[in-house]
């Protein structure tokens, strides 16, 4: 089952899906709502509908924070019939609509290995592209409550947004910020995600409820941290690249770990190598 919203500000509810522990975050307006991410599958996406209709009986507008499966691959159950607005930043949106079969068969090769059972409900999930391509920002009306979307420039990945609801303090980060585990960097860009988090940052304050793309919601300070390490492991992928260092040994002492820095190493090593 894929759970229940909480309400974790005012007005704002998260669910967190609990095989791969995604936030969903239901915002909810004077007869409006604003729905962050889908998770992976129709089935899926089928249970989150039932999950936010016993919040709010509000239409809903959509969101997706990336491209990966686990944030957008509910779209078509959630916002196909009836048509509801999908913003998603352009490359998303692009990436979605011309290659869906490439990236349903990434997805599937991605689980097959670490969770057998959802393989086969992914790949015969239909896509829906983002209706509505953001560039760099653009602020939402949800019911009378003002919701901004902000592209931070890359980080997780090229196309990452973030959602910010000021009169609730809440800013939804996507995979910018993740709890609970370390941050994935396969389609990162490991030298410029510091500078995606110190633009979010600047959306905070000292109470601000930020909600990671997944694990449980956490405060500035948290954020704050986990900048601290990218900055870091920024600054020693820049240092090995000067000194010929293999990515290997970069990754052997940087933060998060030596699985999960080496595969950023391998990716900004390429960033200023300029082939990524």
């Amino acid at each position: 089952m894929t759970g229940r919203f909480v309400e974790v500000a005012d007005r704002v509810h998260v669910l967190r899906e609990p095989l791969l522990a995604v936030n969903v975050t239901l915002v909810v307006g004077d007869g409006a709502a604003l729905l962050v991410d889908t998770l992976s599958t129709t089935g899926q996406a089928a249970e989150l509908a039932a999950a936010a209709r016993a919040v709010t009986a509000a239409p809903w507008t959509v969101v997706n924070t990336h491209h990966h499966f686990d944030h957008c691959f509910g779209n078509a159950t959630l916002a196909a019939d009836p048509p509801r607005p999908v913003y998603a930043h352009e490359r998303v949106a692009a990436l979605l609509r011309e290659h869906p079969e490439r990236l349903r068969r990434e997805a599937y090769a991605e689980v097959r290995a670490g969770w057998p059972a959802l393989a086969p409900a992914l790949a015969a999930t239909e896509l829906l592209a983002p209706t509505h391509p953001v560039r760099g920002e653009t602020v939402l009306d949800v019911g009378g409550r003002r919701v901004l979307l902000r592209h931070p420039g890359p980080g997780h990945t090229d196309g990452d947004l973030v959602v910010h609801v000021p009169d609730a303090d809440v800013l939804v980060a996507g995979d910018l910020v993740e709890q609970g585990a370390p941050p994935a960097f396969e389609d990162s860009y490991p030298l410029r995600w510091p500078d995606a988090v110190a633009d979010l940052l600047r959306l905070t304050t000292p109470g601000t409820v930020v909600i990671p793309g997944h694990g449980t919601p956490v405060g500035t300070e948290f954020v704050r941290a986990q900048h601290r390490q990218l900055v870091e492991l920024a600054g020693l992928i820049r240092s090995g690249h000067r000194a010929g260092t293999p990515a290997e040994q970069i990754a052997a002492g940087a933060p998060f770990g030596p699985q999960a820095a080496l595969v950023a190493a391998r990716r900004g090593l390429a960033e200023l190598d300029g082939t990524l």
